[in-house]
């Protein structure tokens, strides 16, 4: 959708593919990121932007056993809006969404699932999508592959996938929110148990880290069995887990980091989860897709708008772009998933947080690195794309 939105507002015919009726999905994440506030702005949207419901955290914690840890101060960040956005994702696909459509040469298609590339010559040469009414043919100068960590578009191109080991999986649930409960409680850490909950206004939606395929255990144990755990890792929610009555409440999130080897081929580019699955630490994933989208409007708009093939050297500038910032993210990811998570997993006795993590809590300034490795990221994009295309007037 952002990149939709950057290239259509740059004159460029664009067609979105979204294979659902909605973008109502409680797998995707909520985070909106400092610097994705910076884009918004760059864009002049960013009064329009806070006006959706949404809540800032300016301070990002975890709870450890019985001791409360400050992590990251985004305070103090150089920028229009210096704090960690929560926003239901579904609302911030809407507003740009709305923000795209004013454009003339901008389409999104729902319902519209893509089946298959069409290829000439070793070239991607467009798309073809089911539809509820019927097949349907696209022919493009570039196909970009936005579709997640389970891309179909990167399955048909045949492109190789670099995967990191990954030794846990999350189990995605809500509960109710009621009266009393905290303004904000995201990390959560008792006793060898590892707990997420995100703040959606009408519930929570709660995230239960476990070791990696270890889901048919926990069921054979039973659900009564595992909502005991949640209420000894989240005492306040103990009066609601009675709220889970059967495992299909409960949904299995297999976590993976992995990135393309190559993100393109002639003719197609991947960005976002399909070039580069990330860890849910620190739910960078949406910031590294959005600003994969930046730079690759960037670099692509001039040679599209001017209807000029997209190159092979285009296509490899972007990822060049893009690989020191996705491979350094990965690598701190799984250092801090070993540090904090798997370490933790692994014991039922008390641990304290990593000395690391006490040191941020004992010296305040050193919350300003974590806030500007979580909020901002390296290499961070600016807009760079014009506005130039015609409007559809009202």
């Amino acid at each position: 959708m952002m990149t939709g939105l950057l290239l259509a507002r740059a004159g460029i015919d664009v067609i979105v593919l979204e294979k659902h009726q909605d973008f109502f999905r409680d797998f995707r994440g909520d985070t909106i990121h400092p610097s994705t506030f910076e884009l918004v702005h760059e864009l002049g949207l960013l009064e329009e932007f806070l006006k959706v419901p949404h809540q800032e955290v300016k301070m990002l914690g975890a709870r450890f056993n019985d001791e409360f840890i400050q992590m990251a101060d985004f305070s103090h960040l150089k920028v229009a809006k210096p704090a960690l956005g929560l926003m239901p994702q579904w609302d911030f696909l809407n507003f740009l969404r709305e923000k795209a459509s004013i454009y003339k040469n901008f389409r999104l298609l729902m319902e519209a699932k893509f089946t298959e590339l069409i290829i000439e010559n070793d070239t991607i040469k467009g798309v073809t999508a089911a539809t509820p009414g019927g097949g349907i043919t696209i022919h493009a100068n570039l196909v970009i592959g936005t579709d997640g960590r389970d891309s179909d578009v990167r399955k048909k191109a045949g492109m190789k996938v670099i995967s990191k080991g990954v030794p846990i999986d999350v189990l995605w649930f809500k509960l109710s929110k009621q009266q009393g409960d905290p303004d904000q409680a995201l990390g959560n850490f008792y006793y060898g148990k590892v707990m997420v909950m995100l703040d959606r206004r009408d519930y929570w939606q709660c995230g239960y880290v476990i070791p990696k395929d270890d889901f048919a255990g926990i069921k054979e144990r039973g659900l009564p069995a595992f909502a005991q755990d949640l209420a000894i890792v989240v005492p306040f929610i103990k009066n609601r887990v009675n709220e889970l009555t059967d495992w299909e409440q409960v949904k299995l999130l297999s976590v993976a980091v992995n990135r393309l080897e190559k993100w393109w081929r002639n003719g197609l580019l991947c960005i976002g989860d399909a070039a580069h699955a990330m860890s849910p630490i620190g739910g960078v994933g949406i910031n590294l897709a959005i600003q994969d989208a930046v730079a690759a409007a960037n670099i692509l708009y001039k040679p599209l708008r001017e209807g000029k093939p997209v190159t092979s050297d285009l296509l490899i500038s972007v990822q060049r772009r893009r690989t020191l910032p996705t491979k350094f993210t990965q690598w701190l990811q799984i250092n801090l998933q070993k540090a904090i998570i798997s370490s933790r997993l692994e014991t039922q006795r008390p641990k304290r947080p990593p000395l690391f993590m006490r040191m941020l809590n004992r010296w305040p300034r050193l919350r300003k690195l974590p806030a500007q490795l979580i909020g901002i990221g390296i290499k961070p994009e600016h807009i760079h794309t014009p506005d130039e295309s015609s409007r559809i007037t009202t």
